[in-house]
């Protein structure tokens, strides 16, 4: 799929919606061949669970019996693969959201509220609004949910200076994934107003989770004589999960070849495809991100288990192709702040700048 960049023209906006029209037709053909892997297969998802959560729950254990005789620095470094199998356990409950990850609804909600209380994301909110960002990913009329905050080059020269600074503020990449993502799982998560939904559809949801966290810490705190102990072992972890996790999610739509549309261009197949990235990573880092990075694959057909991505993708040579991102090239991704109408890419602020200059 390729990005054509607009015309004014008469003639070359008629070769622009061919275009489109030849993109959605090929991404419809590449979601039938996506179909044939939506089913799950449980002896993949349970050894999925065992060689998730009991490595996890070790790290855990070793962390807190560290932390409780007074040797909490010589363990912290277990936070790094911690996390990791932290980021793979939220792959799990994401695939339970999309009731993808076990044959049955009642498996996957089970599955998914239990493994709220190591991820510390309420479940069911959570299954709401990322239902949403699946439905409105790359339609310029419906942002807002479940995505990062987004502004066309228009918008941002409409805004005032005021506006345009706190803009530059927020896509700053140390506020917007160093300090935002742990703040969105540790304290934003625990309101009911945080989880991008109304307060009345979320309270319920979230303050239970509050509640039986507060039950859970309680409990290991009296185990390992305070509630020190319990802080150095999780905050750690759960910090370095919140910036993992908020790095595949920027970059799986925040790259420069992605794709936005207004309302009446907007096709789900085509954005799906052309809009999500194909996040080529080393092996182990593909493993430890439950396959999330085939995000592309994903998007086409969200009830595809994570543990079938692979399977899917190697099954459809255009799937190899469309969106590809390695490690370098998503470093590239951290400049990139706006949506230019014009060339139909993600840009930088040194665009805009010179824009205005012009």
């Amino acid at each position: 799929m390729i990005a054509t960049p607009s015309n004014p023209t008469a003639t070359g906006r008629r070769a622009d919606e061919a275009s489109r029209t030849d993109d959605a037709r090929l991404a419809r053909e590449v979601a039938r061949h996506c179909a044939a892997f939506r089913e799950p297969i449980p002896r993949m998802a349970l050894r999925q669970v065992a060689d998730t959560l009991l490595p996890y729950l070790i790290l855990c254990a070793v962390m807190l019996g560290a932390a409780a005789n007074g040797y909490a620095l010589l363990a912290l470094p277990l936070a790094v693969p911690a996390g990791g199998l932290l980021v793979r356990l939220f792959i799990i409950q994401h695939d339970c959201g999309h009731g993808s990850f076990l044959p049955s609804r009642r498996g996957n909600d089970g599955l998914g509220r239990a493994l709220s209380l190591l991820t510390v994301t309420p479940y069911d909110s959570w299954k709401r609004a990322h239902a949403l960002h699946h439905a409105t990913t790359g339609d310029l009329s419906r942002r807002g949910t479940g995505d990062v905050h987004t502004l066309t080059v228009r918008e941002y020269l409409a805004l005032p200076r005021w506006g345009r600074l706190r803009y530059r503020l927020y896509r700053n990449p140390l506020i917007l994934i160093v300090l935002g993502s742990p703040i969105n799982f540790l304290i934003l998560q625990r309101l009911p107003s945080g989880v991008g939904l109304p307060w009345r559809t979320a309270w319920r949801d979230v303050l239970a989770l509050d509640a039986v966290l507060l039950v859970v810490l309680a409990g290991l705190a009296l185990a390992a004589g305070g509630i020190g102990p319990v802080l150095w072992t999780f905050l750690p972890v759960i910090v370095v999960a919140a910036w993992v996790g908020g790095w595949l999610f920027y970059v799986q739509h925040q790259y420069e070849e992605t794709v936005w549309e207004e309302a009446d261009a907007w096709d789900f197949h085509r954005v799906a495809l052309g809009g999500s990235s194909y996040y080529a990573l080393p092996r182990v880092l593909q493993w430890f991100t439950g396959n999330v990075g085939l995000h592309h694959v994903h998007h086409l057909n969200s009830r595809i288990p994570n543990y079938r991505l692979q399977e899917c993708l190697d099954g459809h040579e255009v799937l190899g192709r469309v969106g590809r991102l390695t490690l370098r090239d998503s470093l590239r991704c951290l400049k990139l702040a706006l949506w230019d109408e014009e060339a139909r890419k993600m840009v930088g602020f040194a665009r805009v700048r010179g824009l205005q200059a012009a």
